[in-house]
């Protein structure tokens, strides 16, 4: 009896997050471990492209049918709004019925700006903890910075330097690829003792300098050379502020 091979064990993994990603199921750092795999496996990437062809035969297959005209006018008229209410001397305003209620509100939902400094701060601490749970801290394992450096290229848009300072107590253990705010970015993983610090790095668009913390992780941004990097960690703050300074000075 043969057993399974470490590549076929993966393979298997990955087929499951192929069906996932259709679904729409898969989260950021999903997406970025299946586009990893089917980038370097012609077997998950054929998989990947005849299901997704078969997706989209089948999604054109479908053709919605015209609802009857009773039940149109039975909708229409539910949710139609309210006569309109006259308060004086309060301002005239039109009462909504819940449903039409429920929609503003839901449209409302949609149109709060994504771009803000707490949805960014909110996907960091998110992408560290989803690392650390996911077990996928690294896609490079290495501390050596001229292993990590040329495994970024060609997978990214940008150059991000890899400094090492293993002297001062911070190695480096790797580097992984995440998705932030829609687009790919560099991580780079250091350690401090037991406490792993993720650096995700982009090239910088505007993001300024700013601390946070929640639920006992601290996030740390800053920009250098064109780039924005957030370090995010468990570490007490004072020794993730030690570690920003030598990347501000050094990086």
């Amino acid at each position: 009896m043969t057993g399974t091979t470490p590549h076929e064990t993966a393979c298997a993994e990955m087929q499951l997050l192929i069906q996932a990603d259709l679904d729409g199921e898969l989260d950021a750092a999903a997406t970025a471990v299946l586009a990893a795999h089917v980038r370097d496996c012609p077997g998950c990437a054929g998989l990947q492209a005849d299901m997704t062809a078969l997706s989209r035969n089948l999604h054109g297959a479908l053709r919605p049918l015209p609802a009857p005209a009773r039940l149109r006018a039975a909708l229409e008229a539910r949710l139609a709004p309210a006569p309109v209410v006259r308060l004086r001397p309060r301002l005239t305003l039109p009462a909504f019925s819940f449903a039409a209620g429920a929609a503003l509100a839901a449209s409302l939902l949609l149109f709060i700006p994504f771009g803000t400094d707490r949805a960014l701060d909110a996907e960091l601490f998110n992408g560290h903890i989803r690392a650390l749970q996911a077990t996928h801290l690294l896609d490079v394992p290495s501390t050596d910075r001229h292993t990590v450096k040329p495994w970024f290229e060609g997978k990214l848009d940008f150059a991000p330097n890899v400094p090492d300072f293993a002297v001062d107590g911070f190695p480096l253990v790797g580097g992984r690829l995440d998705v932030i705010g829609g687009r790919s970015v560099a991580v780079l993983v250091y350690r401090r003792d037991k406490h792993p610090i993720n650096v995700f790095v982009w090239p910088a668009t505007g993001a300024e300098a700013t601390s946070a913390t929640r639920d006992g992780y601290t996030l740390r941004r800053w920009t250098r050379n064109g780039l924005v990097f957030s370090a995010v960690s468990d570490l007490d703050p004072a020794d993730l502020a030690a570690f920003v300074q030598l990347f501000e000075t050094r990086g």
